[in-house]
């Protein structure tokens, strides 16, 4: 059964007259002849699907993927279209390919999960400033025009717009706008203090210090504090350098085992 083009108006030119072969689809049981009819509105509908698809280029994607996520599309309008619900074809397959397509991007395009109420005010602001760009020459539109005419508040707007920048992730080794000396991202970003990890120890042995008799308070203060050599307070004390020895020893284990078993 050949699919013709008819002779009624149609909103598009590629809009195929296929009313008949969806209603001969429909009585059909599932078999090679279903499987060819159903090949034959597909392939009649394509240039639909590509006109489509064309509507988001330069959108970071290829004009191929688009045309086959759009062929994706027309292939589930086609075999979910029900010809007696009395729409015709082209109403319910826009919209269907339409939304395989935004839902690709929403899927693959975006470096990082992106919120969809984010992705609906960057798709607002830009239609919004699309229009706006069109009566207002030598600048762009602000913020305010923009909220104005999107029926936003200028905090959604501003959302929207950092949206519009954030379609894909800067590599932390890009360098940097401006910079003359490699200056990357990176660069930029902080690491572990390691201070803090001694504020936390210091912190932790506080009270087990205190509670040590005062000649191995007096002992580990020189030692750690002072930076005295064990032979110099040795001399300090008239003691042995192997009697400072263990006394730094025994009394860092023994802080240590307290310490340790507070943690657990």
């Amino acid at each position: 059964m050949p699919i013709h083009t008819s002779a009624k108006q149609h909103p598009h030119d590629d809009a195929p007259d296929t009313a008949d072969a969806f209603r001969r689809l429909a009585t059909l049981p599932a078999g090679p002849e279903r499987d060819a009819l159903r090949d034959e509105i597909v392939e009649a509908w394509l240039p639909m699907a590509d006109r489509l698809a064309g509507r988001f280029r330069s959108r970071g994607e290829s004009f191929e993927d688009l045309r086959q996520v759009a062929a994706l599309g027309l292939v589930k309008a086609v075999d979910r279209y029900d010809p007696e619900l009395g729409n015709a074809f082209e109403s319910y397959a826009v919209p269907t390919v339409t939304g395989e397509i935004k839902r690709h991007f929403r899927d693959h395009m975006w470096t990082l999960h992106v919120p969809r109420r984010v992705q609906d005010l960057r798709n607002r602001v830009r239609f919004a400033s699309q229009d706006l760009s069109q009566t207002i020459s030598g600048r762009r539109p602000t913020v305010a025009e923009i909220a104005e005419h999107a029926k936003l508040s200028e905090e959604e707007v501003k959302t929207g717009l950092e949206a519009l920048e954030s379609f894909t992730a800067l590599s932390l080794d890009a360098e940097l706008p401006g910079s003359e000396d490699g200056y990357s991202l990176s660069d930029a970003l902080g690491s572990p203090d390691p201070a803090l990890d001694t504020v936390v120890d210091r912190e932790a042995v506080k009270s087990r210090l205190a509670a040590l008799p005062e000649r191995e308070r007096a002992i580990l203060y020189m030692r750690f504090f002072g930076d005295m050599t064990q032979s110099r307070i040795a001399e300090e004390l008239g003691i042995s350098q192997m009697h400072v020895s263990r006394l730094i020893s025994r009394c860092c284990g023994r802080v240590r085992e307290q310490v340790m078993r507070d943690v657990a």
